[in-house]
């Protein structure tokens, strides 16, 4: 039986996924901030649920991480969900330091531990949310899209130095549109998807060990063109949201 272990799994895409892999007849570990809602969701399905409180900020999370690794028994594939993001035209610091601290501090620090555990198995399968923001700076959210193309580049550094060490580790960088979830509830976005049909998505790309998995396919459209608007002209465009 092939073990998932999924951080941010309490809400939203991450939550789909789970249920998804439950389904699918895995083992499944869950870790979040909530441990009401973890216990929840383990009541689904107790004899192939384990969970584990944790907060991606704090230090101590690569500890919960191989507790939860522990209860599970191992883990074949690392799913971090996990994100925040925010609209924030008024360029308020706070907002955009804290997005920093859960996209930048706390994805290195899940993303190098389960690196760190599939080094020593030799091979697994390492995925990670990221998303479409990362291919452009968006002027409504400059922390969210700048931290979403750092994880883009990081993952893509990851992959090659497990190919230099030859350690047999896969990678996926699953990069959504926007998702009904409660990231988004500060304003009213076009082409809005529902996270259970996401979810549906992501999973068909994990179990294909796609690189990268732009969802969905009007996204993937929207991305390529994104690509091929020169800086001058992106710069002059009012993107955002109302």
């Amino acid at each position: 039986m092939k073990r998932i272990i999924i951080i941010g799994a309490t809400s939203g895409i991450g939550h789909e996924v789970a249920k998804g892999y439950l389904k699918l007849g895995w083992r499944v570990g869950v870790a979040g901030r909530r441990q009401t809602a973890l216990e929840e969701f383990q009541a689904i399905a107790p004899d192939k649920v384990e969970i584990q409180s944790l907060d991606v900020t704090q230090a101590d999370a690569t500890d919960k991480l191989q507790l939860l690794i522990e209860k599970l028994g191992g883990m074949d594939l690392f799913f971090l969900s996990s994100g925040i993001g925010f609209q924030n035209i008024d360029l308020k610091a706070e907002i955009e330091i804290n997005t920093a601290k859960t996209n930048v501090e706390g994805f290195i620090r899940m993303v190098t531990a389960a690196f760190q555990y599939f080094k020593e198995q030799r091979g697994g399968h390492l995925a990670v949310i990221s998303s479409i923001a990362g291919t452009k700076g968006l002027g409504a959210a400059p922390a969210y899209s700048a931290t979403k193309r750092f994880q883009n580049t990081y993952i893509d550094a990851l992959a090659q130095l497990s190919r230099m060490e030859k350690l047999g580790i896969s990678f996926t960088d699953i990069r959504p549109g926007f998702v009904e979830t409660a990231l988004l509830k500060d304003g009213n976005y076009p082409l809005l998807m529902k996270a259970d049909r996401v979810a549906s998505h992501i999973i068909n790309a994990l179990n294909r060990k796609k690189r990268v998995a732009v969802i969905d396919y009007r996204y993937a459209v929207l991305v390529f063109f994104w690509k091929m608007i020169p800086l001058w002209l992106w710069e002059r465009l009012p993107i955002k949201s109302k």
